[in-house]
């Protein structure tokens, strides 16, 4: 991504507004938290990664103007921004990773003046940022090993830059093997009901000069039926600690797709988004999201009035149909339960 997806500057968060994409490249500002709540809510900016970053920049806005004159009142101002940030999306872990980071950032310094400990949060924020950038390089080389020259690859929703700080998870894959001289060949889900494949992978993957062909979710079984698709890639906005993975809604089924049809199934991810207090992905929650997103997409009633409407929008792959975990920190083969935890105490 030339363009970060989200940073701050000047005092405020100024985030690409990704419901505006492909039609419309408009970055937005948040002054305060109530509105890094609702770019959260609303998926102006979306992907567990992204989403961690804006849950860090969005708890510095919250506390920047607390007048608390005691660390003791200044945690509980700091408590309420983070129990309401924690409200915004309740499936992808990385926004409660980062938001226990910075309460533990908070409480390592609670013996400085309160000036100084605002400081230190914005630089946990921005190191979280930093640190993200690097995750998703690493992710990419890692991942660039599995893919071999002429390679075409099947994608589901959106784990590039924008999911991200600025470079991506799953497409960090293609975006390295692509650096490294491959010819690779990318088909992208469309992803419904709000569009994040046709929307923001093709063109984050046209911009990167990556060959790149939209389906509708329906083809995915016809184009591995026609020998088009050698892997897939995708992303994950948790994974629990038998490696059950959670990502956008449609995944489950291209895994068992993959799995009908011989091709390897590789999630890429970083270690931040292992939940290791989720014994399987039978417990991670799965959020629901509104009726208008499916029968009124992008403000067009596409079903009649009244009907009823069940739009979960994530769903939970399962570790048998997983072929590896891509991280920053190294390729995870099964058994998931032994080695997720050995690569992320590496």
């Amino acid at each position: 991504m030339p363009t970060p997806t989200i940073e701050w500057v000047d005092g405020r968060v100024r985030l690409i507004d990704q419901t505006l994409l492909p039609n419309e490249f408009k970055q937005i500002y948040c002054d305060d938290v109530g509105a890094v709540w609702e770019a959260i809510k609303m998926l102006r900016v979306r992907g567990a990664p992204a989403i961690g970053v804006a849950a860090a920049l969005g708890t510095v806005l919250g506390i920047w103007d607390s007048t608390a004159e005691s660390f003791q009142e200044f945690e509980v101002e700091l408590n309420q921004v983070v129990d309401y940030l924690a409200t915004s999306r309740p499936t992808a872990v990385n926004l409660f990773w980062a938001l226990d980071r910075m309460k533990h950032t908070a409480d390592e310094y609670r013996d400085v003046e309160i000036c100084v400990l605002k400081q230190h949060l914005l630089q946990e924020a921005l190191a979280i940022i930093a640190e993200d950038q690097q995750m998703c390089r690493s992710i990419g080389r890692y991942g660039s090993e599995l893919i071999d020259d002429g390679d075409t690859i099947l994608t589901h929703c959106n784990a590039g830059g924008l999911a991200t700080s600025d470079y991506g998870t799953a497409l960090a894959v293609m975006f390295a093997a692509h650096d490294d001289g491959k010819h690779i060949h990318v088909y992208a889900d469309e992803t419904r009901p709000l569009l994040q494949g046709a929307r923001l992978t093709t063109w984050e993957l046209m911009n990167a000069g990556i060959d790149v062909t939209l389906i509708c979710d329906s083809m995915a079984a016809q184009v591995m039926k026609e020998g088009r698709i050698q892997q897939v890639v995708v992303g994950a906005d948790r994974i629990a600690a038998n490696g059950d993975t959670a990502n956008k809604i449609g995944t489950y089924g291209v895994a068992i797709l993959a799995q009908r049809h011989q091709i390897p199934f590789y999630v890429a991810a970083p270690t931040s988004t292992l939940d290791f207090s989720l014994a399987t992905g039978d417990l991670i929650p799965i959020e629901e999201r509104g009726a208008e997103e499916i029968t009124e997409g992008f403000g067009k009633r596409t079903a009649p009035k009244g009907v009823k409407v069940y739009s979960p929008a994530f769903d939970v792959t399962p570790a048998d149909l997983v072929t590896a975990i891509v991280t920053e920190k190294g390729i995870v083969n099964p058994p998931f339960d032994k080695n997720l935890k050995r690569i992320a105490n590496s």
